[in-house]
């Protein structure tokens, strides 16, 4: 998905002077991951949601998950916090 369509939720919080941070989950290319695409508020939210549909999809043997994790910069971009299968 086109990161400009992430622009409006990458803003500054008004009056605090601090970045909101997001978070996304990425698939194994560092793309947004195809069926997770979605803007998370903190990063266990992210990381329980990738947890649980990796866990759906593939059963709890295979370890690590295959999903990375990056996070909304005061920039408008994304750094990577966990990589795939990490």
């Amino acid at each position: 998905m086109d990161q400009s369509l992430y622009a409006p939720f990458l803003s500054r919080s008004a009056g605090s002077g601090s970045s909101t941070r997001l978070y996304r989950l990425v698939d194994q290319q560092g793309c947004p991951h195809p069926v997770l695409d979605d803007l998370y508020d903190s990063l266990e939210a992210a990381l329980d949601e990738a947890q649980c549909w990796w866990h759906e999809q593939f059963g709890h043997e295979r370890d690590p998950i295959g999903i990375g994790v990056e996070v909304s910069t005061g920039c408008g971009s994304w750094r990577t916090l966990r990589y795939p299968g990490s």
